[in-house]
């Protein structure tokens, strides 16, 4: 969180998780702009095949600080849980972090079935 918190570009990040959920890798896979930052799925969960990751957290940053989450956001959280399914690579949450604070997808039920 402190580490994203003050980027001025949006970033995403891919949280590797090995079958105990321990932390294996946290590559970034996307570097956006101001406010924006357009997902391709294949490339997300690509250092999770390539990783050999049992599941992955994703988290993006906010630079406005403000971490609500957009319908954009949810939209894809929804995509990246629909294609974890189909990769038997599940997505535990999705995370947006902004100035001092993070939002939970997953705890919000937004994107998640």
């Amino acid at each position: 969180m402190y580490e994203m918190m003050n980027l001025t570009q949006e970033q995403l990040r891919v949280i590797l998780l090995n079958t105990r959920n321990r932390v294996i890798g946290i590559p970034t896979v996307y570097v956006g702009s101001l406010n924006t930052s357009v997902v391709r799925l294949a490339e997300v969960f690509k250092p999770a095949i390539v990783n050999n990751a049992a599941a992955v957290i994703v988290c993006h940053n906010h630079p406005s600080g403000d971490c609500s989450p957009s319908p954009e956001d949810v939209n894809v959280t929804r995509s990246l849980v629909q294609t974890g399914e189909m990769l038997s690579i599940p997505v535990l949450d999705h995370i947006i972090l902004g100035r001092n604070r993070f939002v939970s997808l997953k705890e919000r039920q937004l994107g998640f079935s």
